[in-house]
């Protein structure tokens, strides 16, 4: 399998000089591509609001500011909004959990083109960002505190929408490779076309590369750790008479990970070990739009399949195995009833099997947005869930956004979210225990913030702030003692966001992204692996010439390994360069520095992470 990978990086390195030969004359006299980027539309509050309409606190996070930063995981992107924080047991397909304003990483719904794509045999039903690539990726939106009104199940800390890219306007595509430390091979091929008959993309991406130590190099672990992934993406559409759709998306990744192994005594119980996980994941749908009452009403028939499967071999031989699946149902209506009233309604069914358990789960949803005055949005939500284990649960959401001039808007939202428990939670028992907890009851959350944002008149500097609060009841957890899962009395989590641009030239600009959070459990303990401080600066440097970089500081405060163990993880500043040159319209060269200081750090206590390294690339548009 490493050698397929292989093979599929080196010739993309192979391919690109070549197509760049043919292209290179023709593209300096074509003119570059321009995306129309003044207005962007949230999907993720499925009302398509813009984002001055959205009430809800979010971060939009674009394939250009992707691109601008040198981005290769997605685990690194979502890093940008204010009030996000990762962790990952190793670089190179560790496990990597993202947090919102300090809930769990299992407690965010993950959507990919409106797919929710958690892992339902994972003990508690969250995603690993480990393996998601960036390259067919058109943006990620980040919906922060309870939004089970939107989603159902799941969503009680926040939710990351990922849309796929789209075609393009005519027949074309991209190539792209590059070599970076530890053997790194990247690289990847699309072509998409699109017609008055429809549209489609097709896109391959592959890593290879010899990794480092999952464990820690510092404590003696020195064996490489190999990581390797293939990612397959397939969209299109096709236009039907009367202004319907009928449009389809596939994504799918193979991957292979390395990791080390339990060592008792070694500093965060880990050491080298010949440890293999095999990982192959899909998501993908077929929708049906149908515009009637002269497109006053748009209807959305859609279905969804996400299904995972996990494999490790330790020494060689089979350790763990387990397969889980999502089969999703969804209709929406939307009823664009006059200027000032929007109705969205709909239904939808979820069947979910782990490891040959099943659970099912079907929702109603209606959200009403009104636009009383001028530039006030208000949108109001209401949804009721019937889980097949756990009964019934009745979620509401209130949010407005109000711009009050043209330099400063204020929003605001408050929630409630809900999480049932796993299939495994509510079947796995150990260490004395006859059978699992039937007492076990599924997680609530109530969630409340606001903000304010301003920007000068020239449009030169702008500064947004946005407090919030949430709290969150019976949140599930394991507990020895009893020898399975139990709920613990609540968790509390009360914060401070800020985010601010400033433009100081023609062609310099710095950005900063800063949260303060403050989260306890129901005893006044901190939580762990989650830091007080966090934050990005970013320095871009984008003149009219040919030349284009950026140098990006990220902050992450100190935090406690675990809830039983103390143990303190330092803080620690990384500093990122990134630059491209433009060889033509076509064509440019492109580079990353990480860790340029070599900043010798841990996210995890015992796993370590890549010092000073980097990676040179060439891409080709045609």
């Amino acid at each position: 399998m490493r050698a397929v990978y292989t093979a599929v990086a080196r010739l993309a390195l192979c391919a690109v000089p070549f197509v760049t030969l043919v292209n290179t004359a023709s593209a300096q006299n074509e003119p570059a591509a321009q995306e129309n980027v003044d207005t962007i539309v949230v999907t993720a509050t499925r009302l398509d609001q813009t984002a001055t309409e959205t009430g809800s606190s979010l971060s939009i996070i674009t394939a250009e500011e992707i691109e601008e930063l040198g981005l290769i995981y997605v685990l690194d992107a979502v890093a940008q909004a204010p009030g996000v924080t990762i962790n990952q047991n190793g670089s190179f397909g560790g496990n990597a959990a993202v947090r919102i304003r300090g809930a769990a990483s299992e407690q965010t719904v993950v959507l990919i083109d409106g797919i929710p794509v958690n892992d339902p045999t994972s003990p508690g039903g969250g995603f690993n960002f480990a393996r998601l690539d960036t390259e067919n990726i058109e943006r990620i939106e980040v919906l922060k505190g309870p939004h089970s009104t939107l989603w159902g199940t799941d969503a009680i800390g926040g939710v990351v929408s990922i849309t796929t890219r789209s075609p393009g306007e005519e027949l074309g595509g991209e190539a792209f490779a590059e070599y970076g430390s530890f053997n790194t091979l990247r690289g990847g091929v699309s072509v998409s076309n699109a017609s008055e008959v429809g549209d489609f993309r097709l896109a391959a991406v592959s890593v290879s590369s010899d990794g480092i130590s999952k464990a820690d190099e510092d404590n003696g672990n020195g064996e490489e750790d190999n990581y390797d992934s293939l990612t397959l993406s397939a969209k299109g559409g096709l236009n039907l008479p009367g202004d319907a759709r009928l449009s389809a998306d596939v994504l799918w990744t193979d991957a292979e990970s390395e990791f080390d192994s339990f060592a008792s005594g070694a500093q965060g119980s880990v050491g080298d070990g010949d440890e293999l996980s095999e990982t192959e994941e899909a998501a993908a749908n077929v929708s049906l739009a149908v515009p009637l009452l002269d497109g006053r009403l748009d209807n959305l028939f859609l279905v969804g399949y996400a299904d995972i499967t996990r494999e490790n071999f330790s020494g060689g031989l089979p350790s763990f195995e387990a397969e889980g699946e999502r089969l999703l149902y969804r209709y929406q209506g939307t009823l664009n009833a006059g200027e000032r009233h929007r109705l969205a309604f709909g239904a939808e069914r979820e069947e979910t099997t782990a490891n040959d358990d099943d659970t099912s789960i079907d929702g109603l949803f209606a959200l009403y947005e009104l636009r009383p005055v001028g530039d006030l949005t208000v949108t109001a939500g209401l949804r009721y869930d019937d889980h097949e284990r756990f009964g019934s649960e009745s979620t509401t959401r209130l949010a407005g956004a109000w711009k009050l001039t043209d330099n400063l808007s204020f929003r605001a939202s408050w929630g409630e979210g809900f999480k049932a428990p796993t299939i495994f939670q509510t079947t796995f028992f150990c260490c004395g225990a006859t059978e699992p907890n039937a007492d076990l009851k599924a997680e609530t959350s109530e969630a409340f913030d606001a903000g304010i944002e301003w920007q000068s008149t020239d449009g030169r500097f702008r500064l947004g702030a946005t407090v919030f609060r949430q709290e969150t009841e019976n949140q599930i957890d394991f507990d020895f003692a009893i020898g399975g899962y139990l709920n613990i009395d609540e968790v509390e989590s009360t914060g401070l966001e800020l985010s601010g641009a400033l433009l100081l030239s023609d062609t310099l600009s710095l950005s900063l992204d800063y949260a303060y959070i403050d989260a306890e459990d129901g005893d006044g303990n901190a939580l762990p692996r989650l830091p007080e401080h966090s934050g990005d600066l970013t320095l871009s440097y984008a003149p009219a010439g040919p030349f284009s970089g950026a140098v990006l500081l990220r902050y992450n405060g100190g935090e406690t390994n675990s809830s039983t163990d103390p143990t303190r993880i330092d803080s620690w500043l990384r500093v990122d360069v990134t630059g491209r040159y433009a060889l033509s319209e076509r064509i440019e060269v492109y580079g990353r520095i990480e860790n340029l200081f070599d900043k010798d750090y841990q996210q995890i206590l015992g796993y370590g992470t890549p010092g000073l390294s980097g990676s040179l690339g060439i891409r080709l548009r045609y």
